[in-house]
């Protein structure tokens, strides 16, 4: 297996780069939005993972569990609200503030406080996925930290995200793993597959390895992400978000070449960040940057 090389020397310390697509996952694991552009909030990007699915234990289910939550299709309503809809089931409308019952829930080692959504979503999800469910929502002002053994002096705050609020991959990283599939014999794949919050034009190949922050100049001010831990990958970009279907690509694939020495090993595929500076701020499609990098 070939790890990846992440020699710094091979960038001259500020990189160009254009913002090529913004995403949001309204419901943590379930299918996601592509945006024009997104507002920065405390948690992240606004609606990103606001809403998640619990278990008869209160433990956030995913794609791990539930294959079929890739099909769960989220709206946004000018609200605020969203419409969800799945394959058979008629669209459902979650209010923009849930007002149900206060709970404890658990997004891996964490313990958050959450809101039911209502009995009628609770039966919409268990129905679709053929399992007992509960949709809740995050509660506002709570400070769910990201580990600051990669975040350092950074206090970056998460709402149901696995551990940090925004992920970061690039168009050349999907570019050469397709040329790598195609070389293989086998299909190519789509972004969706790998989550990301944020998606760049202008590096090399998974060039978001070797950056240490990105810089944007917005009207309403400069914005920075500082791009703290690889993204270690589970088995979920071997589902097809468009048929909920388990395989054995991309990953075997990635595993030829991604092995990353900074995760002891472990496949890794895009980065993990935090804001520096620009909450409140708004990032759009087509805008420009720059990447700069530590020597």
């Amino acid at each position: 297996m070939t790890s990846l090389s992440l020699d710094p020397s091979q960038d001259d310390g500020s990189s160009p780069v254009t913002i090529a697509d913004l995403l949001v996952y309204p419901i943590k694991s379930c299918a996601g939005l592509s945006l024009a552009q997104v507002d920065l909030v405390a948690t992240g990007f606004a609606h990103d993972r606001q809403w998640m699915l619990i278990d008869d234990q209160h433990e956030f289910v995913s794609q791990r569990e539930y294959t079929r939550m890739a099909l769960i299709r989220p709206v946004l309503g000018e609200d605020g609200g969203l419409t969800v809809t799945a394959p058979g089931c008629a669209p459902l409308g979650l209010p923009a503030v849930a007002s149900g019952e206060a709970l404890r829930v658990r997004v891996w080692d964490d313990g958050l406080e959450a809101r039911a959504v209502s009995a009628a979503a609770d039966r919409w999800f268990s129905d679709f996925l053929g399992a007992p469910v509960r949709l809740v929502q995050f509660t506002p002002g709570q400070r769910r930290l990201s580990s600051t053994r990669w975040t350092g002096e950074v206090e970056a705050e998460n709402s149901f995200s696995d551990g940090y609020p925004v992920l970061v991959t690039t168009t050349a990283a999907l570019d050469e793993l397709n040329r790598r599939l195609a070389l293989g014999g086998h299909e190519p794949v789509t972004m969706a597959r790998f989550r990301p919050n944020l998606v760049l034009d202008g590096l090399a190949p998974n060039g978001e390895d070797g950056l240490d922050e990105l810089h944007f100049d917005t009207p309403d001010g400069p914005v920075t992400l500082r791009l703290v831990k690889p993204c270690a990958r589970c088995p979920i970009p071997n589902i097809n978000p468009d048929t909920a279907q388990v395989g054995i690509e991309p990953g075997d694939t990635l595993a030829g070449y991604r092995a990353d020495p900074r995760m002891k090993g472990a496949i890794t595929f895009g980065m993990n960040a935090v804001i520096v500076t620009g909450f409140g701020r708004r990032l759009a499609v087509g805008q420009g940057g720059r990447g700069t990098v530590q020597f």
